[in-house]
This record gives C-alpha cells, sequence and structure tokens, in this order.
C-alpha cells in the first residue's frame, strides 16, 4: 500500500576520503549493489510517495543510479554539513506536508521493518523520531540522554562527562518527522563549530527548546553501519554475507560450509538446493529447487533449474540457461548458451552462444568456437546428440538431432541428423619410425649444450 503521507531524504553527498578512491562513496558494492541502491531499496519497500538523493556537484553516477531506482536527485553545490544538505530537498518537497525520514546513503544494511518502526514512532508516538541502537563500543558516538522513552538531547563523544560515556545508547543519525517542521527546525541551526557546518543532530536540542516531543527507535547495532572507509566497507560485507546465508538456511537451503559462500544482493536460492563450499555468486542467479552446486563453483548472470547438478570448478556466465536435471562438470564453462533437459557436460569444455538440445552429452575437451575476432556465431546441437571428446565446433554451426560427432573432429559444416560427422585427418603409422625421431632430438639436445659449453 503506497505510503501517500511519507518522503524519504536520502544523503549521498559525502566526500568518502577515508576510502581513497575516485568513485563516489556510495557507489562502492556490498553483495555486488552500490551502498545507495541497497538503502534506496530499503526506502522503495515502504511504498513512499517521494524519495530524494542528495548529490555532490559532479557525481553523474550518483544521479544515474538514483534515476535508475526511480529516486530524484538534487545537488547539493557546498558541503556544508548533514543539516544543510537535508535542507537541499526542501524545494524538490515543496508543498509536502506528510511525515519526513531522512536516511544516509552509506548504511546499507538497514532493514525496512526498522525504517517502519521509526516511521510509526514519528506518526503515532512523537512529533519527531531519532534512530538508535546499543553499541558494544560506544566509543566515538554521540550518547542519547533520555529520560522515559523521550529523546533530551544528544552528547557527543568528546563532550560527554564520565557518567555519560558509560552509556551504551547511540544515535545512528536518521530522523523521521513532520517535513515542514523538520525544515523549519533546520532554518534554526547554526554553524557556531569548528567544522563551521549545520549539523543534523543540533536539530534535537532546537526540538526541545520548542518543547517538541522527540521518540527514540532502537535498531540492531548491525543496521546502522556507517561506511567510511575500506575496513567498513569489509565489515559491512561480511554482516551482509552472514545475514543473507542465515536467510536462505532458515528457508530450507542446505549450505556444507555457508562461511565460504558469496552471495550476490539479488541471488535467488530456493529451499531444498544444496550449496557446496566456496561458491561464488555473482549478480542474476537463480538457482531451482533440489539443484546441487559443487565446491569451487563461479556463477553470474545464470539460471539453473531443479535437479541440476553443477561442478565443482564450474563457470556459468551470464546467459546461461540449465534446464532440469542438467550436468555441468568440473572446468566447464557456459556463456550466453541453454543447455535443455537432461544434457550432460562434465569435463573440460566451454559452450559459448549455443543452444544444446534435450538429452545430449558433450564429450571432455569440446569447444564451441564462438569468437571470429569481430563477431560472435551460434552453435545450434539438436537433441539427443554425441559429441566426442576434443571435439571442435566451429560456429555457426547446425548438428541435427540424434547426431555423433567422432572424437577429436573439427566441424565446421552443418551435420544432418542421426549422421556420424567425422572431422580429422587420417592416421598414418610409420614403422619403426620412432627411434629415428628420439637420435634426431637427442643429437640436437646434444649440440645445443655444446654450444653453451663454447660460449
Amino acid at each position: 500500500m503506497k505510503h501517500d503521507n511519507l518522503a524519504v531524504i536520502v544523503l549521498a553527498a559525502g566526500q568518502g576520503t577515508r576510502m581513497k578512491s575516485a568513485l563516489p562513496k556510495v557507489l562502492h558494492g556490498i553483495a555486488g549493489r552500490p551502498m545507495l541502491a541497497h538503502v534506496l531499496q530499503a526506502a522503495k519497500a515502504l511504498d513512499p510517495a517521494r524519495i530524494v538523493v542528495v548529490a555532490a556537484p559532479g557525481a553523474e553516477p550518483v544521479l544515474r543510479l538514483s534515476a535508475e531506482c526511480g529516486a530524484e536527485a538534487v545537488v547539493q553545490q557546498r558541503q556544508l554539513g548533514t543539516g544543510h544538505a537535508v535542507l537541499q530537498g526542501e524545494a524538490a518537497l515543496a508543498g509536502f506536508a506528510g511525515t519526513l525520514l531522512v536516511l544516509f546513503g552509506d548504511t546499507p544494511l538497514l532493514t525496512p521493518q526498522t525504517l517502519l518502526r521509526l516511521v510509526d514512532c514519528a506518526q503515532t508516538d512523537a512529533g519527531i523520531a531519532a534512530l538508535g541502537f546499543r553499541a558494544r563500543d560506544p566509543k566515538g558516538y554521540g550518547r542519547m540522554i533520555t529520560e522515559r522513552g523521550t529523546l533530551l538531547r544528544i552528547v557527543e563523544d568528546k563532550d560527554a562527562g564520565d557518567a555519560e560515556r558509560k552509556i551504551d545508547l547511540c544515535f545512528a543519525g536518521m530522523l523521521a518527522a513532520p517535513a515542514p517542521g523538520i525544515f523549519s527546525l533546520l532554518h534554526k541551526i547554526g554553524n557556531q563549530n569548528v567544522q563551521s557546518e549545520f549539523y543534523l543532530t543540533d536539530l534535537i536540542e532546537i526540538a526541545r527548546r520548542h518543547d517538541l516531543l522527540v521518540g527514540v527507535v532502537e535498531g540492531a547495532e548491525a543496521e546502522m553501519l556507517g561506511v567510511n572507509s575500506r575496513a567498513q566497507l569489509a565489515q559491512a560485507e561480511a554482516t551482509f554475507q552472514s545475514r543473507r546465508r542465515a536467510e536462505l538456511m532458515d528457508s530450507g537451503v542446505a549450505f556444507t560450509a555457508p562461511e565460504t559462500v558469496f552471495i550476490s544482493a539479488d541471488t535467488v536460492i530456493e529451499p531444498e538446493a544444496s550449496i557446496g563450499p566456496y561458491v561464488v555468486f555473482g549478480p542474476g542467479v537463480t538457482v531451482k529447487t533440489g539443484a546441487t552446486i559443487l565446491p569451487f563453483c563461479h556463477i553470474e548472470g545464470a539460471t539453473i533449474a531443479q535437479g541440476c547438478s553443477v561442478g565443482p570448478f564450474a563457470r556459468l556466465r551470464p546467459g546461461a540457461a540449465l534446464d532440469s536435471n542438467v550436468h555441468v562438470g568440473n572446468f566447464v564453462e557456459i556463456k550466453n548458451a541453454r543447455l535443455e533437459n537432461g544434457v550432460k557436460a562434465n569435463h573440460l569444455t566451454y559452450i559459448g552462444d549455443a543452444r544444446v538440445g534435450e538429452g545430449s552429452n558433450i564429450g571432455a575437451g569440446t569447444i564451441t568456437c564462438n569468437y571470429d575476432g569481430a563477431g560472435k556465431y551460434f552453435t545450434d546441437i539438436g537433441a539427443r546428440v554425441f559429441i566426442g571428446s576434443d571435439s571442435t565446433l566451429v560456429a555457426p554451426v547446425k548438428i541435427g538431432d540424434g547426431a555423433y560427432v567422432a572424437a577429436g573432429s573439427t566441424i565446421d559444416g552443418n551435420v544432418e541428423p542421426d549422421a556420424l560427422a567425422l572431422g580429422r585427418a587420417r592416421q598414418v603409422n610409420k614403422a619403426g619410425y620412432a627411434p629415428k625421431l628420439k637420435e634426431r632430438a637427442l643429437a640436437r639436445k646434444a649440440a645445443k649444450e655444446a654450444q653453451k659449453g663454447k660460449s
């Protein structure tokens, strides 16, 4: 149900200097998806009327991503603090009188459930709601000083006394409040501080001076992690992976060694699938019920149907589609190819830009030669075809249903259904010739060694 009375502002203009990267901080990835996209996905789950992203000047990739995710974007021409950043969305939300949710683009682990609780608090219990968490080590965080569930003030770590430093309830920086009210209060914030910036946290004290209640919503510490460095990016990645693996196991997916498996944000694995150790799922993967992924596979942009077995050491690249009960074995690579029901390609094979028909068997060492240096070409292998080991199929080529291709063949022309194709030179045996070849080889070796000795 759409929340017509809810708008979201996502702050994404931070420079991220500690990342030591030319890439805008919010575009660094967690599970193959930019951090900003994670935040926007969580916000969109609330189905708000508007989402506005505040970006830095020149951050064109941030603007493009915002548009792709269905959000508007405004530019903060000068970075004058978080309070100033929120105000950049005021013009875009002119006339909006509902609740405003303020988020940060570098907190990729937020869940819609927590955000919904924050919005509900602002709409039902208090005029303003602030998001906090219980920190295992609160050092460096602003402490939330509360009384009977109401936030009185936020004390920065450097300004806290001994008693305040013992408080483990810390401010996550995110707020929800009526849009007209929050913008009005932000205009009252000053910049009398070392950085000469307008801080969003100052809004709490100003609200209290105006006798406004500020409610507190607590979330899990892991959700609140803001990413400002490579180390924190790795920490957020580890947290996402652990959380997602746990969700999949709860749904009925079997992991042999879950801590070794990497999952992308959009990976779909259905119940009763089995995942071996050291498997990497890139973006765009679906694994259906009952499929088995054996150890050390790398899978991206692929669909794997029921009853399939993949690996070990297999690679499925974008466009790979395995129908039911397909077997793809060790050191097999599939790219932009459909393997229909019951196909087997068990050893050392490359299948690219191809179709392999139902029940066909692809022998070890088979290669579809799909690229001539300028264009890609298609290989069409019919049903119940047997491709012998070490065969080379030069595309474009079509192998008819029921055909056999002899081992070691190079096939550069179509093969009719039920035909036997032999594309190799006739074998010639020369009696007694092997010792002569060996004698010549030894003589060459001796000559080379003699030449080395002279030099």
